[in-house]
């Protein structure tokens, strides 16, 4: 079994809002997630989670601090996952989706009444996101 390593950025603006992407190929699979990508050959996890929020944004930020890292198995995939997730500010560009692999369909700034009732990517971060927006001061450095 591989192993599929990756970086994810948390980014919340002074409206504690979250930075969001929506993905998907048909309106049945657009599920909503933080910027998140593949770590590329030579490149770090801060290399990999700056470079994703741009190609999936448009913006330009800088890491805050690391957070934590997630690991599992896809089983229906055969496949472990690894995630360093950072959280991170923007400091610069606008929204604008440039990304290669032309699966993100939506960038918006997310209060968490919606967090609460958006489909996510990824289903087992959505308390802890939510807890991040209660808590800002969890990004001090």
């Amino acid at each position: 079994m591989g192993t599929w390593y990756g970086a994810a950025g948390i980014c919340i603006n002074e409206s504690s809002q979250l930075l969001m992407v929506l993905e998907g190929e048909t309106v049945e699979t657009q599920k909503w997630s933080i910027p998140t990508g593949g770590l590329e050959k030579g490149e770090t996890f801060e290399q990999c989670v700056l470079r994703e929020i741009e190609e999936e944004t448009g913006f330009t930020a800088e890491i805050l601090m690391k957070l934590k890292v997630k690991k599992g198995v896809y089983e229906h995939l055969n496949i472990a996952y690894e995630v360093h997730y950072f959280a991170v500010n923007i400091i610069g560009g606008e929204a604008k989706i440039q990304d290669p692999d032309e699966s993100i369909l939506d960038i918006a700034w997310k209060p968490a009444e919606e967090l609460r009732m958006l489909p996510f990517s990824y289903p087992e971060d959505r308390e802890e996101l939510l807890s991040f927006l209660a808590a800002p001061e969890t990004f001090s450095t």
